[in-house]
């Protein structure tokens, strides 16, 4: 009897599962990002990838990379480094992507060792035409735990017609180049991120669950910041299922089900006849629940996280804490209403739907571009289901990828969200040392090679081989790149202060520019005093050339004059300077008295007429002979 009973319990914890799988599965939506090929040119262009649900995507970066296909060791199942086998990029070059075939173990494993090998990036290449599907982590057993928990690189599954495209190129001799792209990854419409927590009070649910709460006590400060300056509007869910009919009053319904059978979870420890069971953690769900309604009713939504990490700390499982009793102690030390919080909960005992549970298995099927729930814990940021490791710097960079470029608040630009992949082999970005310059930039978008702007002098380039200097003023940091050398005090450079940038050398120089410039001889290449009086002498950059006896030499002309005739022709010049000076002075007094003689002239003439005869002026004398008066 008793194993009937066994295998009854065991019958419907099974098909309880099969319930939850129908409501929840029933659409899926693969979150993909970009990967752009950039050579060779026979495969250039863009596909897509599915984003691993495990590792760190550059939520809102990219990441240029070599793909390399081991020659050994293809599935990745194996340690690499028991063939003898490294992925490290030498410094100054691309980082390698290591493709891996699918098949014979866990995509997290394949992704471990490429890891460990020094790869930056691991592709997996699929056995079969299909659509893509997300890499999930396994269900964590002592063994993966330890190394799912460590990966920090990203992953994709790639189609199998592509990755059979790529090797093909690979096996031929070609360098073959891509681009994962995680920029549109995350919508970032505006300024407010809308992003929300699928999560479980359940704190005996294994690894996953650790992880959870680790993730709830390390990122609430983080949350709480961005909730408090309304750049984010965070809402908190938990997955329910019903139970069946035909069960609804079976000993197993009623132990993990409220409100007959309308909302239930798996019992903590797998055993119904011990411990906690699966309605306590639908109660206490529903209670986080009604903590956050509560308390974003006050106009302080952050008080979830306070509750939620306080909860686990005061409240856990293991020390049979977890109960109402607990929770209702944890409720009053943050001044949040009890009152409200219960009437919130309703009675979970009717036979009726709770309007709180019910939206929220409505919530649990997806709608437009986000799909259903069906990983536990699911993040969603803005409709976008996030894939990768569960861990504050992470999750911040995603929420930080969904705001409006130059929009993000200042918790998005700190410490908290940097990679620090430049302080590795400079990020595999171009550098001068001499002038401590980089192209390397940590963001919360990930590692970028972006060629920089110093002192207002713009580097022109791709970033990761090459930077130039452009623009006025660039020959003020390290002279441009370009050649230049002192010598007696006297600086050559060829660098010129233009925006063509180019490095040409100076005049009495030949070279390219960049690396020599050497001094031309012009007495010897007969360029310069070559008239018949001259002699000729090379100096650093320039020459001399003196004339015999008493002649000038005229450097414009390549010539020699006597200096008597210089002398004369002087004389003669500054004679015709004085003559042409008094000439005009003359004509200036000339032209100012024959003005002023004219004006004085008028001036009398106009007195004698005005005695003599009324000027058109004067008013006309009336004439009163006329004059009809009565």
């Amino acid at each position: 009897m008793g194993c009937f009973k066994r295998s009854e319990s065991a019958l419907l914890l099974g098909f309880l599962v099969l319930i939850f799988s129908e409501s929840v599965l029933g659409r899926f939506v693969v979150e993909k990002n970009s990967l752009r090929v950039t050579s060779p040119d026979s495969i250039k262009g863009t596909h897509d990838s599915a984003i691993g649900n495990f590792g760190i995507p550059q939520y809102g970066g990219s990441m240029a990379g070599t793909v390399v296909y081991p020659k050994e060791n293809r599935k990745g199942c194996k340690n690499f480094d028991d063939f003898g086998i490294s992925f490290k990029s030498k410094p100054g070059a691309l980082p390698f992507f290591v493709l891996v075939d699918r098949g014979d173990c866990f995509f997290a494993l394949k992704v471990w060792n490429a890891q460990n090998a020094g790869a930056a990036a691991v592709l997996v290449a699929d056995d079969v035409e299909e659509a893509l599907i997300t890499m999930d982590s396994p269900e964590e057993d002592s063994a993966s735990a330890k190394y799912i928990a460590n990966i920090t690189i990203p992953s994709a599954l790639i189609g199998k017609s592509f990755g059979e495209n790529l090797k093909k190129a690979i096996s031929g001799g070609d360098m073959v180049n891509v681009n994962l792209d995680w920029r549109e990854a995350v919508p970032h419409p505006d300024d407010r991120v809308e992003y929300e927590l699928w999560t479980n009070s359940n704190d005996e649910c294994g690894v996953k669950c650790d992880m959870l709460m680790e993730f709830v006590k390390d990122f609430k400060g983080a949350a709480q910041i961005l909730e408090k300056g309304g750049y984010t509007q965070f809402t908190p869910h938990y997955i329910t299922w019903y139970c069946p009919q035909a069960f609804t009053v079976s000993k197993q319904c009623k132990s993990q089900c409220i409100n007959h059978g309308r909302y239930c979870a798996p019992d903590p420890e797998q055993d119904f006849s011990s411990g906690y069971e699966g309605k306590d953690v639908v109660l206490e769900n529903l209670r986080q629940l009604c903590v956050f309604k509560v308390a974003n009713e006050t106009k302080k939504p952050w008080v979830w996280w306070d509750y939620v990490t306080d909860f686990q700390i005061r409240c856990p499982m293991k020390e049979k804490k977890y109960n109402k009793e607990c929770a209702e102690s944890v409720i009053k030390s943050l001044g949040l209403d009890l009152k409200k919080i219960e009437k919130c909960m309703g009675d979970s005992n009717a036979d009726s739907d709770n309007p709180v549970l019910k939206e929220e298995q409505d919530a649990q099927i997806g709608k437009g571009s986000r799909g259903d729930v069906t990983i536990l814990p699911t993040l969603v940021v803005n409709n976008r289901q996030y894939r990768g490791k569960l861990e504050k710097g992470s999750v911040l960079k995603a929420i930080c990828a969904g705001f409006e470029e130059t929009t993000e608040p200042a918790v998005c630009l700190s410490g908290d969200v940097e990679t620090n992949e430049c302080l590795d082999n400079n990020g595999g970005c171009w550098q001068d040392k001499t002038s401590n310059i980089t192209a390397c930039k940590d963001t919360f978008r990930g590692r970028v090679c972006e060629c920089p702007l110093v002192n207002g002098v713009r580097f022109k380039g791709d970033g990761y081989s090459s930077c130039t200097a452009s623009g006025p003023g660039r020959c003020k940091i390290n002279n441009g790149g370009c050649w230049h050398e002192t010598r007696n005090g006297i600086t050559f450079s060829a660098c010129m202060d233009n925006e063509e940038g180019k490095c040409t050398c100076p005049p009495g120089f030949k070279g390219d520019g960049a690396k020599s410039c050497e001094d031309i001889d012009e007495c010897k290449e007969r360029k310069a005093c070559q008239c018949p009086e001259c002699s000729c002498k090379n100096t650093w950059g320039s020459y001399d050339c003196t004339c015999s006896g008493d002649l000038l030499y005229i450097r414009d002309h390549d010539t020699c004059i006597s200096k008597r005739a210089t002398e004369v022709k002087s004389a003669w010049a500054a004679v015709w300077v004085i003559l042409i000076g008094l000439a005009m002075a003359g004509g200036g007094g000339y032209l100012v008295y024959k003005y002023r003689l004219r004006s004085y002239m008028d001036s009398e003439i106009r007195a004698i007429m005005a005695q003599y005869m009324p000027l058109d002026s004067q008013n006309e004398v009336p004439n009163h002979v006329s004059d009809d008066r009565a």
